[in-house]
């Protein structure tokens, strides 16, 4: 059971990356995931975010309306793949044992980040080939995780998305698979009273978060903003990720912990080689992102 400084460590987490979320179109569940599953587990937690979700990729839709024309037709394919991978990951969620759910999370979720953080570009020629299967391993990403931005956000970066465009395919993508998982919980019977209270907890919390995070973007670099958050996210993962492996009797205290510093110490050899080629462009950071 969670105790009341374990609650407060979550609401300035979420709080935190509802900013994220506000500043970049995407964040929010990638950086409290991995924090709140020191306290929940994903059955209890990814319902409430799930719902959130819905709220948080509205208001990115929204804001970038006028971008969807431009986009509907690259990201449909993804969008008829999203809801089989959906009901298999839910269904998974539900009948998994607690602990290989989280283990599983950390595992995919890592080598995502580090991707992302290494700044890989590597254009696909046949878009929309791709865009069925990809679609149906996000929705069940989404579904067991609920986190889906980093494999979206490689995509979009790689396919030459400007800021507009990467916004409205992100938030069309993140509004109907939210909207479908929140569908397959309910079908599932996954939402629940510890569930409810914890969207109660840290819904003030997005609803003050994204707009700042709108707001203070333009007077941030973005690039270096993504990038300390992705940062940010690696070594909570790998912590969390040392916790699990303790807890599943995978590799005993304190040897887990190596993991954690192995993941500290790849991500700051590409954190220093992210503010060389920063510096190398006079401080205005690679001019390609589309955050």
């Amino acid at each position: 059971m969670p105790t009341d400084s374990d609650l407060i460590i979550l609401i300035a987490v979420a709080l935190f990356a509802a900013v994220v979320n506000g500043a970049l179109g995407h964040g929010f569940s990638s950086i409290t995931v991995p924090v709140a599953l020191l306290f929940y587990t994903n059955r209890v937690l990814n319902p409430a975010l799930v719902l959130l979700e819905i709220f948080i990729n509205s208001y990115v839709l929204l804001t970038n309306w006028n971008s969807i024309p431009k986009v509907w037709k690259r990201v449909t394919p993804i969008l008829i793949g999203l809801a089989p991978g959906i009901l298999i990951g839910s269904y998974l969620l539900s009948s998994l044992q607690p602990s290989w759910v989280k283990f599983g999370t950390f595992l995919i979720l890592l080598p995502l980040i580090l991707l992302q953080a290494a700044g890989v570009r590597r254009p696909i020629s046949s878009e929309r080939a791709v865009g069925l299967p990809l679609g149906t391993g996000v929705g069940f990403l989404y579904s067991i995780t609920t986190v889906s931005g980093p494999p979206l956000a490689l995509l979009f970066n790689n396919q030459g998305f400007v800021k507009g465009e990467f916004r409205a395919a992100l938030g069309l993508i993140r509004v109907t698979e939210a909207l479908l998982t929140a569908s397959a919980y309910y079908v599932l019977g996954l939402h629940s009273e510890e569930s409810r209270s914890i969207l109660m907890t840290i819904a003030p919390c997005v609803l003050v978060g994204v707009p700042v995070g709108a707001y203070l973007i333009h007077r941030l670099n973005p690039e270096t903003f993504r990038r300390l958050c992705m940062s940010f996210d690696a070594w909570v993962i790998g912590f969390g990720l040392s916790r699990v492996v303790m807890e599943l009797h995978l590799i005993a205290s304190p040897t887990a912990y190596l993991i954690w510093l192995a993941i500290i110490a790849i991500d700051s050899a590409l954190l220093y080689r992210f503010f060389m080629i920063t510096k190398h462009h006079d401080g205005r950071g690679p001019t390609r992102a589309p955050t």
